[in-house]
């Protein structure tokens, strides 16, 4: 019966520490903007998102935005490829996020997606932008 108990420790522990796991893949968004949005508008969604997430943003060429996050000693760079009908945000580099074969800090993933949410948010507001 202790070995019994002793196993069902073990495995308690060691779901534990995997529910625990720092890192996951590496997310990249791919979104399609309903019609009636200029490329425009699609930029100025994202702009302003970056804004509303504290993400340093700068126009690296017509239908492309590089994007910047720093929080403490950690930094997150990607590139936003975006036109009127969809944006991609894509890992470009990062420091102190543990990127490797593919994962990074999961707090990576959440910075990207509350990205994604504000972009989707600010295009669903349309001419409020």
């Amino acid at each position: 019966m202790k070995n019994v108990a002793k196993l069902l420790a073990v495995i308690a522990i060691i779901g534990g520490l995997a529910g625990c796991a720092r890192t996951a893949p590496i997310a990249n968004i791919h979104s399609t903007v309903a019609s009636g949005h200029t490329q425009t508008q699609v930029k100025d969604a994202i702009l302003k998102a970056g804004q509303q997430r504290k993400w340093i943003m700068s126009e690296a060429a017509p239908g492309v935005i590089n994007a910047r996050q720093q929080s403490r000693d950690h930094i997150a760079e990607v590139r936003i490829n975006y036109t009127a009908t969809s944006y991609s945000i894509t890992y470009a580099n990062s420091q102190n996020l543990k990127a490797s074969g593919g994962k990074i800090h999961k707090n990576y993933n959440r910075w990207i997606y509350n990205l994604d949410k504000n972009i989707q948010l600010n295009l669903s507001a349309g001419s409020n932008l």
